[in-house]
């Protein structure tokens, strides 16, 4: 499965290489000056400093790196997985600000509604998963390398299933997250971000507490001249002596000057019980800058 994946990524920065090249001068002038506008709308505004990174849309950041006072962005997602024996159809709502200078904090709330397929009966019942909560502050941030660093800690309170609200107590245990974060802008229009950290799963009322490892490494591309972007995650678990993947092609596409469209797809390296999946994340952020008006389209 790695090889057709980076024999992919190989033919896109060639087609992309080679368009670049053939474009004419007039639409590459274009396109750099537009990318510099939207470079310096994010960077050049008021305020502490900040670096243009790309942000994955499966597991996204709690705030931009640099996040300065004030943003704030509502997140609506959805989507599908394929699993042996159940599908699961996931929603999350997620609503995240920044406080102050380079802190993120974010409350989402995601729901699983699981349906059985070849008439098996074992698929879990329908819930919300837990009150997630997440706190991310950028303590690196370097305009000159187009590099950010930023550590953060993600606390979810798990839920019981929908049907056992009245006989079982409603929360069921808590999952700690803490992670870290790296990030790194190559030129105007590559990026790449390293997002990594343990998840520590403690059950409230007795059994048996679990951890395991989360690394997941991104890498994309900017459409010049929008905030438009194609991209993959490589979502990585380790637990125990087992080692999953899941590859997840995305992109990413500007409908307004406030509305945003990620569409992912997630490919496991092995079925042994997940199969393919598809993901919809709508991004609503309040922008003020005119430059970004002229940018995006």
């Amino acid at each position: 499965m790695k090889e057709p994946v980076l024999v992919f990524l190989f033919l896109c920065a060639t087609l992309i290489s080679s368009a670049q090249e053939n474009e004419p001068d007039s639409i590459r002038i274009k396109n750099e000056i537009l990318d510099s506008l939207f470079i310096q709308e994010v960077e050049a505004q008021k305020g502490s400093d900040k670096v243009l990174h790309a942000e994955p849309l499966f597991i996204d950041l709690i705030r931009d790196l640099g996040a300065r006072k004030g943003e704030h962005e509502l997140n609506i997602g959805m989507g599908l997985t394929d699993y042996n024996q159940f599908d699961v159809y996931t929603t999350l709502i997620e609503y995240e600000f920044a406080p102050i200078d380079r802190l993120g904090l974010e409350i989402e709330l995601p729901f699983s509604f699981h349906y059985t397929t070849n008439g098996n009966q074992n698929a879990p019942g329908n819930k919300l998963n837990s009150l997630k909560l997440a706190a991310q502050y950028s303590f690196f941030v370097n305009e000159k390398r187009a590099t950010s660093l930023a550590l953060g800690y993600i606390h979810e309170l798990e839920l019981t299933e929908f049907s056992r609200y009245r006989s079982d107590r409603l929360f069921t245990g808590n999952v700690f997250n803490p992670f870290f974060v790296a990030a790194k802008r190559w030129g105007k229009n590559f990026h790449t971000l390293l997002y990594s950290g343990p998840l520590f799963f403690t059950p409230l009322h007795g059994g048996h507490s679990d951890q395991l490892l989360q690394i997941n490494s991104n890498i994309h591309y900017m459409i010049p001249g929008t905030r438009n972007f194609v991209g993959i995650e490589f979502n990585k678990e380790v637990y125990q002596n087992d080692f999953d993947m899941v590859i997840r092609p995305q992109m990413r596409v500007s409908v307004s000057q406030n509305l945003l469209v990620g569409i992912v797809t997630g490919i496991p390296i092995s079925r042994e019980n997940q199969r393919f999946s598809s993901f919809l994340r709508l991004i609503y952020e309040p922008r003020k800058s005119l430059i970004g008006k002229s940018a995006q389209h």
